[in-house]
């Protein structure tokens, strides 16, 4: 059963996206926060990780800097779900590794299934 972890702040999206996804199979957990996420992630090695760029405590570019820089979580493909939609926000993100950049306003949850079912290759 695959992995996903979601670090994402807000408390009805995360509940709302675990529930979509364990309907569908994987394995949820949550972060709340940058650091809760950053610790789950090197604790559980998830098959994927959502994150949220704005986080309390560790930004979700710290974090994801963070991921990419350790031998451990390194290779966990991380999918960017935000509502920061510039292109320098974009650019940074992807430049520091995140596999994909999705914009909340600009996908449903079908669609957010869909693209980690690519992403997961499933």
């Amino acid at each position: 059963m695959k992995k996903i972890l979601f670090i994402e702040d807000e408390p009805v999206l995360q509940k709302n996206l675990e529930n979509i996804f364990q309907a569908e199979g994987y394995k949820t957990m949550g972060a709340l926060d940058g650091e809760i996420g950053l610790k789950l992630a090197q604790a559980e090695k998830p098959d994927l990780i959502l994150l949220d760029l704005v986080l309390p405590k560790l930004s979700g570019f710290d974090v994801l800097k963070k991921l990419k820089d350790n031998e451990t979580t390194k290779d966990i493909p991380v999918i960017i779900l935000t509502n920061l939609e510039t292109m320098e926000d974009i650019n940074k993100a992807i430049e520091l590794g995140a596999t994909t950049y999705l914009v909340k306003l600009n996908y449903n949850l079908k669609e957010l299934l869909e693209k980690v079912k690519q992403t997961l290759k499933e």
